[in-house]
């Protein structure tokens, strides 16, 4: 009977062990780790997340019932006061670097289109409980964080996350995230700033966003659209010369504005810097953006995210490092899989992967749909009889 490694195991060949390493080092993550090591405590958090644990008693539970696989697999059963001691303690730059590290290598073998490059910008909230309220209070009775995300569609997975409170505003985030030059940028009224679109446009980069109610257009051309599509108008011309407090407006060169009626009825002023796409493309860009939506709502509920281990700043980060961490290994063990059969979706993959998370079998298995059941026609006759 040939032999099978656990699909724990399998998965735990994807982490960049070496740069896990390097990070530790770094920063002294194992300087007062007696017993407890971070490659321990990273493949205690992958547990958690991968087999949904709601609570740190159930993941220690669960880690002491596999404590004879976690032995070969570098990790170990550990005590509930151990493991909320680091994840207070043990800094969360190392699991924040594993996770850009992990983000680089998988958007390289992820990515499917050679062709333009189009990031998705925008940022999700994670409701906290009051235990919080010492760093993360909102406002009276209301903690919380942001998860800020660049996310590539071309190759499912985010390319930039970060972490703030949620008295952060997006904006403020968006100016500290890397740009790549001449790539699309598709985000919502959350980023409404002319200065902050003034350097993407002068990086070479086309935006596509959308139009505040209020915004006047003075108005250059108008381009002919299309008769029986959603596209209303296309029109070319400039921004506001003056914002706010009588300030001269950065962004002074022509804009495009394409009006579109989505299906609710509703008309959406779409803006870009590009002049010479199709209305439809830049429409059809625009609408992509909800691809990063469905991100944020796959990782809150199927890797429990709204639910915390722990209610310090540090052990906040880690848990959302770990499991966007988690999510990236999904995505490569799906990516590298080769079975004949159709593979099945992300969500459906998750599942067997939780269903079978300490099981000997091969992990290209969970891919292959369950064969029909043959049904004998004189149990059918039975059956009706019945």
């Amino acid at each position: 009977m040939p032999h099978h490694n656990i699909v724990f195991h399998d998965l735990l060949k994807l982490v960049p062990w070496s740069t896990l390493e390097e990070l530790v080092k770094r920063h002294g993550a194992d300087a007062d780790a007696r017993e407890f090591k971070t490659k321990e405590h990273l493949i205690a958090l992958l547990y958690g997340q991968l087999s949904g644990a709601s609570s740190l008693r159930e993941m220690v539970d669960g880690l002491e019932s596999h404590a004879d696989c976690l032995y070969h697999l570098g990790g170990k059963a550990v005590k509930r006061s151990t493991l909320a001691d680091a994840n207070i303690a043990r800094p969360s730059a190392v699991f924040s670097g594993l996770l850009a590290a992990l983000i680089a290598t998988a958007h390289r073998r992820l990515r499917q289109e050679m062709g333009g490059c189009i990031r998705l910008i925008d940022s999700t909230s994670i409701r906290l409980n009051k235990l919080s309220a010492n760093w993360a209070r909102f406002s009276a009775g209301v903690c919380g964080v942001k998860a800020h995300v660049v996310y590539d569609p071309a190759a499912d997975c985010p390319t930039y996350v970060s972490v703030t409170t949620s008295r952060v505003n997006d904006i403020t985030a968006a100016q500290d995230m890397p740009v790549e030059r001449g790539a699309t940028y598709v985000f919502d009224l959350g980023y409404y700033d002319y200065a902050w679109w003034r350097s993407l446009h002068d990086a070479g980069c086309r935006i596509v966003t959308r139009f505040k109610s209020n915004t006047p257009l003075t108005v250059l051309s108008e381009q002919p659209v299309a008769a029986g599509t959603s596209i209303l108008s296309d029109r070319i011309g400039l921004l506001p010369k003056r914002q706010a407090k009588n300030r001269q407006n950065p962004f002074s060169d022509p804009v495009r504005e394409i009006r579109v009626v989505i299906d609710s009825g509703k008309i959406l002023r779409i803006f870009s810097n590009d002049l010479t796409a199709s209305a439809q493309e830049i429409a059809d860009l625009y609408k992509r953006r909800w691809a990063i939506e469905l991100f944020f709502r796959w990782v809150k509920q199927t890797l429990r995210i709204r639910k915390f281990f722990g209610a310090s700043e540090n052990a906040i980060r880690i848990q959302i490092a770990v499991a966007l961490t988690t999510f990236l290994l999904l995505r490569l063990a799906q990516q590298t899989i080769k079975c004949e059969a159709s593979p099945i979706g992300p969500l459906a993959f998750a599942r067997g992967v939780r269903a079978n998370l300490m099981h000997r079998r091969r992990i290209d298995e969970l891919q292959r749909p369950r064969r029909p059941s043959v049904v004998n026609p004189r149990q059918m006759e039975f059956a009706w009889a019945a």
